[in-house]
């Protein structure tokens, strides 16, 4: 999937930016000059032998005993293996916060509903696009959960 042919294609206005290559999602938000709370970072879980996408703001970790409450089963961060066969498309660790066009359930941790504008990655280490939460969950209509933590 194009990310920014796909976003064009559902009229959603959009800005990119580029930046030097990053790897982190704190990185990256550095790199483009975000603050960590609005940018988007992607994991990728297994529980019950299906894979969930998750979406949270850079500036958080995955709380593995929340989301298994909400999930009802024990959740496992996929390695990087995985990550590259769900994505074939992506550089590994720079997939977009769309699941669903990955055949994916998608869930956006509570903390990113509240921004206005959110950051996300576009398939690349190099390349951010920001976007309105708005428009970001009208096309992806996420699951909200409350299974993230502020990172320390």
């Amino acid at each position: 999937m194009k990310i920014l042919d796909f976003l064009s294609a559902a009229e959603v206005d959009f800005d990119v930016r580029h930046h030097e290559e990053c790897f982190t999602a704190q990185e990256e938000a550095a790199a483009g000059h975000i603050p960590g709370h609005i940018f988007a970072k992607t994991v990728v879980v297994r529980a019950d032998d299906e894979h969930i996408l998750l979406v949270l703001p850079a500036s958080h970790r995955v709380d593995l005993d929340r989301l298994q409450e909400e999930l009802g089963a024990r959740p496992v961060i996929v390695a990087e293996s995985e990550m590259a066969e769900l994505f074939v498309e992506c550089d590994v660790g720079a997939e977009p916060p769309f699941g669903s066009q990955y055949g994916l359930r998608t869930l956006v941790d509570a903390h990113l509903t509240q921004q206005k504008r959110i950051a996300i990655r576009a398939c690349s280490h190099n390349e951010v696009v920001l976007l309105s939460y708005d428009d970001y969950a009208r096309l992806e209509e996420p699951e909200v959960v409350t299974f993230a933590a502020l990172e320390r």
